[in-house]
């Protein structure tokens, strides 16, 4: 299983950070989260949601296997 990890706003609206989740790829795990969450899927789906696999910023679709760690991020501000 993934570990899907949220951040920020993300993990407010979901009420919860850290958690164990199967799934074969990136877009089969949104979908679940979405399918589970409606609310986190919009909040998922929104403008600045950046997704790290490993540390790394990905865009696109992506495999997953027991030991990715999927970090949902949301946008960022600053100055």
């Amino acid at each position: 299983m993934a570990r899907v990890l949220l951040f920020g706003r993300l993990s407010d609206v979901a009420g919860w950070r850290d958690r164990q989740v199967d799934s074969p790829s990136l877009s089969a795990l949104r979908s679940r989260l979405t399918a589970e969450d409606a609310g986190l899927g919009e909040a998922l789906a929104g403008p600045g949601v950046q997704i790290a696999l490993d540390q790394v910023i990905v865009r696109g679709d992506a495999p997953l296997n027991a030991r990715t760690e999927v970090a949902f991020l949301p946008p960022m501000s600053g100055g």
